[in-house]
């Protein structure tokens, strides 16, 4: 794993905070694609929309950094310009050319059937809260994995159920109107001062912060394994 150069398709903090954690220096692309799916299922959603930033972000560097797609090619000529065979050091030095893999994410929150996303105010914050509290909501990420050395990818979804504890009005307005919800999917974070409403959770608690941890990392671990054969 450690031949893995990663790109993050994403400008949360909290995704990369979560990758630093287990043990990967991401550099940080950001997806220029307007967020659209005609998904409806919250699995689907998040799926497709992390595919969508990981294909866009894998694509610009493909065709800005032409070296990427030559290290592909180089695994197929075995001839150099004279005719001669390549020598054994080239192979070994693209050998140990670094994987690289461009890491798509988007979470969702949702109750009722009802995905909520980002809130755009203040006020669409509280009614996002008010939805949630008192009772047990489902978060859902999408992952997205493309190696553009093996040109393999692989997507997933993950969902932690979260129970909130029931809010009195005054609390749910003080947090909605706080700046902690405004870019956050549901209206809140559970890693922030969100944290004192929750009353339990069911899964993986990194999925709830913006990137399952676990799933990530062994989800790499297969990519690169495929990469190998």
């Amino acid at each position: 794993m450690k031949e893995i150069r990663l790109i993050l398709a994403s400008q949360s903090p909290r995704r990369l905070e979560i990758l630093r954690q287990i043990g990967f220096q991401p550099e940080v692309i950001v997806s220029g694609i307007e967020e659209h799916t005609e998904e409806t299922i919250p699995e689907r959603v998040v799926m497709d929309l992390s595919r969508q930033k990981a294909e866009n972000v894998a694509a610009r560097l493909v065709a800005t950094r032409m070296p990427m797609k030559n290290l592909a090619d180089r695994k197929s000529h075995t001839k150099a310009v004279s005719g001669r065979e390549t020598s054994g050091q080239e192979s070994a030095d693209s050998r140990r050319e670094p994987a690289v893999v461009v890491l798509g994410a988007d979470t969702v929150v949702c109750t009722d059937g009802r995905i909520l996303g980002k809130p755009h105010s203040h006020e669409e914050a509280e009614e996002m809260i008010r939805l949630l509290q008192g009772r047990t909501h489902q978060v859902c990420s999408g992952v997205t994995l493309i190696g553009l050395r093996s040109g393999r990818s692989l997507t997933f979804a993950e969902k932690t159920e979260v129970e909130v504890a029931p809010m009195t009005n005054e609390e749910i307005h003080d947090y909605a109107y706080s700046a902690e919800p405004m870019d956050k999917a549901g209206g809140y974070g559970i890693q922030g001062f969100f944290g004192r409403y929750i009353a339990g959770i069911r899964g993986d608690y990194t999925n709830v912060v913006g990137l399952p941890a676990g799933a990530v990392y062994q989800s790499l671990k297969q990519l690169f394994r495929e990469g190998q054969r």
